[in-house]
C-alpha cells in the first residue's frame, strides 16, 4: 500500500548517532556490566523522532562492515580513526535488534556508507515530491538539502532547510561539496586545501563558485577581499589533484543500486514481546512500563514464540497477574474468612494504606493481605469521600486484628515492613512475625542490581506493571490522598500491592537460599533491624530550635559578607549560584585556568573545580565557603524547625536499600552529611540536645575500616600495632618515614593518615599528590614505601582486584555482596573506578554489617536491662547515639562500649570511644 504522501519520510544516520550516544553521559551500563548507554541514546533519539514526525514511512542506516569506494579512492580516507571500543562494539547486535522490534527498517549496503544509501532515498524521494527528513549530526549531509529534503539533528534540536544551510555554512547546499572540497573534514581525514579554513573558503565559493569554476577562473581570485588572495590561485593550482579528490570523497553518491523501494520502508507493527525481553536485558525500565501499558495483552506474533523460549516459571512469576481473585471486605462475614485464611496461612503479606508517607503522621486508610499468588483482600477502614459505602469500624478491625499482628508465630510479609509497623505503632499495634521484606531480599540479593521499590522489582522479577499510586491519585497539589480514592479503584492497587509482594518473595528467596551467605545477611542483620530502626525513627530526637535559628542569622550575615568581598574581588555584582555568570567571570574576564568542561564544551564551574582552583585563587575559594555555609543554612539551621512535630522531635527515615555497600543511609533529615570538620557544622550538632534529667552518649568505632584492614589483609605489622594500641597514623609514619615512633612529626603523622585512608578508598598517587599538594613523585614514594612495609595489604589488594575480575563482585567478612557491574568494562576508565570499588567495598561494607550487628546487640541489652534508662536515638556512620539519665550515663558508657566491641570477633580488637555531655557537640 503507499504511503501517505503528506507524511514524511524519516531516515536515520544511525552509525552518526552511535558514536554520539557513545561519547555523551551517562554512561549506562545494566547489572551484569554490559554497557547500553549508546543503545539507550540512540533508541532515546529514535523515540523522539516518531513522536514528532508520525512517519508512516522510515529507516534506520547504518555503516555496512568493510571497506567502501572511497578506501580505494584514498587509503589514508578514514585511516586516523582508532578501532571501535569494545564496549560500542558489543551495542552494536542488541541495538539492531531492537530497532528491528520496534518495527522499523533497517539497512546496512556494503561497499558504500551510510550517508550514500540516505542520499539515495533522498533523491528519489525528492524526485517523488515526497517530504523527506534526515536525522544526523554530519554537516556533509547539507549537501543533500533541497525544497523537499530537510535536516534534524535531534541532539541539539535543531532543523535545516536551504535557508539555515546557507545561514550556516555561508554557501546554499549546492555548494557544500565544493565548501568541504576546500576546507577538508578532519572526522573523515579528507585533506582540503591546506590553509583553507571557513571563511576562507566561503570568500572563495561567494566570489567565483564552485570548485570548477575557481579552477577555471583563479586568476580572479587575487581580487577577492580574504587573507592571502594575492597567493591563492598558485596555491589552488598546485594542490589541484588533492581538492579533486576531496570532492570526490566529499560527493554523497544518489544512485546507490539498493536492493528495495521506497515502498519497502514502511514502519511494522511493533513485536512487543521480542521488544519486551530486550528491554529487560538492557535494564531499560521506563520503557518497559510504558511497553506493558501500551501492549497489556502482548498480543503481537512474537508472544507465542517469546513464551516457547521462556524458561519454566512459577506462577509467582507470571506477568499476567489475575486479580478476579482480589476481594474487598465490607462486612463482618467477609471479615471472618479474611481472618480464618490469614490465622491458617504459613505466610501472609501484608500492607497498610495511609494517608500520607509521613510515619508520624500517616492515618490508616486499609489494609491488604495475600496469602497466595492472586488470592489477594482488600479490608477498607477510613474512605471517607462523599457516596463512599459503609465500611467496618476502624478501632473495632484493629482491635479483631491485634491478636494475629502482635503474634510473633505468625509469620509476615511486605514491601518496607518498617513504614507499616510504625503505622501501626500509632495505633498501639507492635507487629510482630516480621519473617520477610522483599525490599531487603532484593537488597541483599544484589544491592546495585535494581532500585528497590515494588514497581521496579515487580517489571524486574514478574515482568507486571504495577498501578502506581499516580495512577489512581493524580499528581501536584490536586494529589487525592487514599482515604478519597473510590474504593473500587482503591481496592485493587491495595489488593495488587499485597499479591505482588508475595509473589515477589516467591521469586526472590529461592534465588537467596541458593547463597547460604546472604541468607545469613538477611535473617540474622537486615531482618533484625527493622524494628530497631522503627523504634529509633518514633522515638526522634530532642531539638533547640532557637539556638538553630541563631545560627541561621549568624550565617546569613557571614554570607552576606562573603557575597560582598566576592563582587569586590570580580569588580561587579554579580550571581555567585548562577554558572554562566561565573563562567564569564572566573574564566574570561580574570583568565583562569579551565580544568573541566561541561558536555556542551563550556568552562565547568562544579564544586571540585572550584575546589582546586580554590588553592590558588582567592575568588574561588570564597564561592566554595559561600556555597558551604548556605547548604548548611538551607538543608539545616533552615529546615531542621519546621521540620519538628509537636513532640518537639525530629524524626528522621533511616533506609536499609539504599547505599551500595550496606550503609545506612537517612532522610528527613540527613544525619549522615551533617558535617563535622568545619566549625560551622560542628555547631549544627549542638542543637541535637538531652531533655531534662538526661545526657546525650556518642559511642563511636576507632579507625574500624582499618581495623578491618588490618584483619582481611593479614598484615602483620598492621596487626602488631592495633595489638599494641598504637596511634595507627603514627606507626604508619615510623615505618614509611624510617622513623622511631617517639621522632614522627605531626607533618609525618598527617600525610601518613592520608596514606592509610586513600588506600582503603583506592586513592591512586595522583590523587594523594593533590590531597597532601606535594609532587606526584613524591606521593608515589610514600605509597611505594608503603606497601614496603606493609606487604600484607598490597597482596591483599591486588587479590581483591583478581576475584573481582573473576567473580564479579566482593564480599564482605559476612557474607553480603557488593556487584560489581563495570569491573570488566573495556573503558578503562569504568573499570578502574570499579577496581577500587573493589577494595573499598569489603571494609565499608563489613563496617556496615559491624555497626548494624552493634545495633542488635544493643537492643537486645537494653531490653534485658531494664533498669538502665538508656534508649538509642540515631546511628551516623560509625556511631551510635543515645539519651541516658543524667545520673547512669557513666554507667551506660562503659556497658554499652562493651557491647558494641563484641559485636564482631576480628584479628585486631574493636575499640569503640564514648563521650557524653547536655549536646550531641558536647558528647565528642
Amino acid at each position: 500500500m503507499a504511503a501517505d504522501p503528506t507524511s514524511p519520510l524519516v531516515l536515520v544516520d544511525g552509525s552518526s548517532y552511535l558514536f554520539r550516544a557513545y561519547h555523551a553521559p551517562p554512561h549506562l551500563t545494566n547489572s551484569r556490566g554490559e554497557a547500553t548507554g549508546a543503545i539507550y541514546g540512540v533508541v532515546n533519539m529514535l523515540k523522539s523522532l516518531l513522536k514528532r514526525y508520525r512517519p508512516e514511512q522510515m529507516a534506520v542506516v547504518f555503516d555496512a562492515k568493510g571497506p567502501t569506494f572511497r578506501n580505494d579512492l584514498y587509503a589514508e580516507y578514514k585511516a586516523h580513526r582508532p578501532p571501535m571500543p569494545e564496549d560500542l562494539r558489543s551495542q552494536i547486535e542488541p541495538l539492531h535488534r531492537i530497532i528491528e522490534a520496534m518495527g522499523l527498517p533497517l539497512l546496512c549496503v556494503p561497499g558504500v556508507e551510510a550517508d550514500d544509501v540516505i542520499g539515495t532515498l533522498a533523491r528519489a524521494a525528492s524526485a517523488a515530491g515526497r517530504e523527506t527528513v534526515i536525522s544526523t549530526g554530519d554537516k556533509d549531509m547539507a549537501q543533500l538539502v533541497d525544497q523537499h529534503v530537510t535536516l534534524i539533528n535531534t541532539m541539539t534540536d535543531t532543523v535545516l532547510d536551504t535557508a539555515g544551510v546557507e545561514a550556516k555554512f555561508g554557501v546554499p547546499p549546492r555548494l557544500i561539496i565544493d565548501y568541504l572540497a576546500l576546507v577538508g573534514d578532519k572526522s573523515d581525514n579528507i585533506p582540503g586545501l591546506p590553509g583553507v579554513g571557513e571563511k576562507t573558503a566561503m570568500a572563495m565559493l561567494q566570489g567565483i563558485g564552485g570548485v570548477d569554476d575557481l579552477f577555471a577562473k583563479a586568476d580572479q581570485l587575487a581580487t577577492l577581499n580574504f587573507r592571502g588572495a594575492k597567493s591563492m590561485a598558485d596555491k589552488l593550482m598546485a594542490h589541484r589533484q588533492q581538492v579533486e579528490l576531496s570532492y570526490q570523497l566529499a560527493t554523497i553518491k544518489t544512485d546507490v543500486e539498493l536492493p528495495y523501494q521506497l515502498d519497502d520502508l514502511t514502519i511494522q507493527p511493533v513485536a512487543t514481546a521480542t521488544l519486551e525481553q530486550l528491554y529487560r536485558e538492557c535494564e531499560f525500565n521506563r520503557w518497559l512500563k510504558e511497553l506493558l501499558v501500551a501492549e497489556p495483552a502482548k498480543a503481537d506474533s512474537d508472544a507465542t514464540e517469546l513464551e516457547q523460549a521462556k524458561p519454566e516459571q512459577d506462577d509467582a512469576a507470571n506477568s499476567k497477574l489475575d486479580s478476579s481473585r482480589y476481594l474487598t471486605v465490607l462486612t463482618e462475614d467477609d471479615f471472618q474468612r479474611l481472618l480464618q485464611a490469614i490465622t491458617t496461612s504459613e505466610l501472609t503479606a501484608l500492607d497498610t494504606e495511609t494517608t500520607s508517607l509521613d510515619y508520624m503522621e500517616a492515618e490508616l486508610v486499609g489494609l491488604s493481605f495475600a496469602t497466595a499468588p492472586g488470592q489477594a483482600w482488600y479490608l477498607p477502614v477510613a474512605h471517607d469521600y462523599a457516596g463512599a459505602p459503609e465500611q467496618l469500624d476502624r478501632d473495632w478491625v484493629l482491635a479483631q486484628l491485634t491478636p494475629w499482628l502482635e503474634d510473633a508465630a505468625k509469620a509476615k510479609v511486605g514491601q518496607n515492613l518498617k513504614y507499616d509497623q510504625s503505622v501501626l505503632a500509632r495505633y498501639g499495634i507492635a507487629l510482630q512475625g516480621i519473617a520477610f521484606d522483599t525490599m531487603l531480599e532484593s537488597y541483599v540479593l544484589n544491592s546495585v542490581g535494581s532500585r528497590h521499590d515494588m514497581d521496579n522489582l515487580a517489571l524486574k522479577y514478574l515482568g507486571h506493571n504495577t498501578v502506581s499510586f499516580t495512577d489512581i491519585a493524580g499528581k501536584g497539589v490536586k494529589q487525592l490522598r487514599f482515604n478519597q480514592i473510590a474504593l473500587e479503584t482503591a481496592s485493587h492497587y491495595a489488593a495488587e500491592d499485597a499479591d505482588v509482594t508475595l509473589r515477589l518473595h516467591q521469586t526472590l528467596w529461592p534465588q537467596l537460599q541458593q547463597t547460604s551467605s546472604l541468607v545469613q545477611v538477611l535473617q540474622t542483620i537486615e531482618m533484625p533491624l527493622v524494628s530497631i530502626l522503627s523504634s529509633m525513627e518514633r522515638h526522634g530526637v530532642l531539638i533547640d530550635a532557637s539556638l538553630l535559628q541563631q545560627q541561621s542569622s549568624e550565617l546569613g550575615k557571614r554570607l552576606l559578607e562573603l557575597e560582598q568581598q566576592a563582587h569586590q574581588l570580580a569588580g561587579q555584582v554579580f550571581n555567585l549560584a548562577s554558572p554562566k555568570q561565573l563562567q564569564q567571570i572566573l574564566f574570561e574576564q580574570q583568565g583562569l585556568p579551565v580544568l573541566k568542561k561541561t558536555p556542551k564544551g563550556t568552562p565547568s564551574t562544579a564544586e571540585e573545580v572550584l575546589q582546586e582552583l580554590a588553592h590558588e585563587y582567592e575568588l574561588p575559594r570564597l564561592l566554595m565557603e559561600h556555597r558551604t555555609l548556605s547548604k548548611l543554612k538551607s538543608t539545616y539551621t533552615d529546615k531542621l524547625p519546621g521540620m519538628m512535630k509537636t513532640s518537639g522531635r525530629v524524626h528522621t527515615s533511616y533506609h536499609q536499600a539504599v547505599a551500595a555497600t550496606g550503609r545506612l543511609s537517612s532522610t528527613e533529615p540527613n544525619l549522615q552529611n551533617i558535617p563535622i570538620r568545619s566549625e560551622e557544622g560542628r555547631r549544627i550538632r549542638q542543637a541535637f540536645v538531652a531533655p531534662k534529667g538526661k545526657k546525650i552518649l556518642a559511642i563511636d568505632y576507632s579507625q574500624i575500616e582499618l581495623r578491618i584492614m588490618a584483619h582481611l589483609s593479614g598484615d602483620q605489622a598492621l596487626l602488631d600495632a592495633f595489638a599494641a594500641g598504637l596511634d595507627i597514623h603514627k606507626a604508619t609514619a615510623a615505618e614509611v618515614f624510617g622513623v622511631a615512633l617517639d621522632e614522627v612529626t605531626s607533618e609525618q603523622r598527617r600525610r601518613a593518615k592520608a596514606v592509610n585512608f586513600g588506600l582503603i578508598y583506592g586513592m591512586s598517587a595522583f590523587g594523594l599528590a593533590r590531597q597532601l599538594d606535594i609532587s606526584r613523585q613524591e606521593a608515589q614514594q610514600y605509597v611505594d614505601r608503603y606497601f614496603e612495609r606493609f606487604p600484607g595489604v598490597l597482596a591483599y589488594m591486588e587479590g581483591t582486584r583478581q576475584k573481582a575480575h573473576k567473580q564479579g563482585y566482593v564480599e564482605t567478612i559476612f557474607g553480603r555482596r557488593l556487584y560489581l557491574p563495570e569491573i570488566n568494562a573495556r573503558n578503562m576508565a569504568r573499570k578502574k573506578a570499579a577496581e577500587r570499588a573493589a577494595i573499598n567495598a569489603p571494609m565499608q561494607g563489613t563496617a556496615a554489617d559491624i555497626i548494624k550487628r552493634a545495633m542488635i546487640d544493643v537492643a537486645a541489652f537494653l531490653q534485658q536491662r531494664s533498669d538502665l534508662q538508656a534508649v538509642m536515638i540515631m546511628q551516623v556512620h560509625d556511631e551510635l547515639v543515645f539519651e541516658v539519665a543524667s545520673d547512669q550515663v557513666e554507667k551506660a558508657a562503659a556497658e554499652l562500649a562493651a557491647v558494641m566491641e563484641q559485636a564482631a570477633e576480628l584479628n585486631v580488637p574493636l575499640l569503640a570511644e564514648a563521650g557524653f555531655g547536655d549536646n550531641w557537640q558536647q558528647a565528642h
